[in-house]
């Protein structure tokens, strides 16, 4: 497959595109710094220097072009609310509007375990806006055209990542989840169209991933 990978610095995309390169997949990671470049050749993926946060939705297409499916790992990373606006709602809904126009249908969002209204806390937070920007993308991307798929893993970890999980945990309970068995999940997913159009809440546990993904629809 041809796998696009957006955010591919980041740490679950480091560890994704070196999964999917080992398994004989063409990945391209999208970068904003090119300093970023060396690390993420360093995997296998072809690192392509991009700001989403300032590409239009041709740009993005014109990016996308070619892919057999999108996987969004970016993320403003905190701090400042009008960033995190721009990149996790904003530039998540303009690659979802670019991937159809570029005519890639497959679609996989890592987003988080509480990305939804239920949860979703006072206006004066500090988490607001992040998961305003999330919840409003997911449910942009739910309502395309596209065979999407949602990962929601709790909270994220270093742990090593065994691929074994524990389908929708309590979110009140510990839902530590290595971001290794995240990549894993959206390796997973890739292949398995079982998991096209869930919505997929799990933490580290000890079911393994292809048994629970495989068997969504049964």
């Amino acid at each position: 497959m041809k796998i696009t990978i957006i955010g591919g610095h980041g740490k679950v995309a480091l560890i994704l595109s070196r999964l999917l390169s080992e398994r004989g997949d063409s990945v391209t990671s999208i970068i904003r710094n090119p300093d970023q470049a060396p690390a993420v050749a360093a995997t296998g993926a072809h690192p392509l220097v991009l700001d989403i946060e300032g590409a239009d939705t041709p740009e993005l297409a014109e990016a996308f072009s070619g892919s057999d499916a999108l996987i969004w790992s970016a993320g403003a990373g905190g701090g400042d609310p009008d960033r995190t606006y721009a990149v996790d709602r904003d530039a998540a809904i303009r690659s979802i509007n670019a991937a159809e126009e570029a005519g890639v249908d497959r679609y996989v969002m890592v987003s988080f375990l509480t990305a939804d209204e239920s949860f979703l806390v006072p206006l004066d937070d500090p988490f607001y806006p992040y998961m305003a920007a999330k919840i409003t993308a997911d449910a942009h991307l739910r309502s395309s055209a596209l065979k999407w798929t949602i990962l929601a893993p709790g909270r994220l970890t270093d742990a090593e990542g065994s691929g074994l999980i524990t389908p929708d945990p309590d979110p009140t309970a510990d839902t530590a989840t290595s971001r290794r068995n995240v990549a894993l999940a959206a390796m997973a997913c890739l292949v398995d169209p079982s998991s096209i159009g869930t919505t997929l809440g799990f933490s580290d546990g000890s079911i393994p991933l292809s048994r629970w993904i495989g068997g969504l629809h049964d």
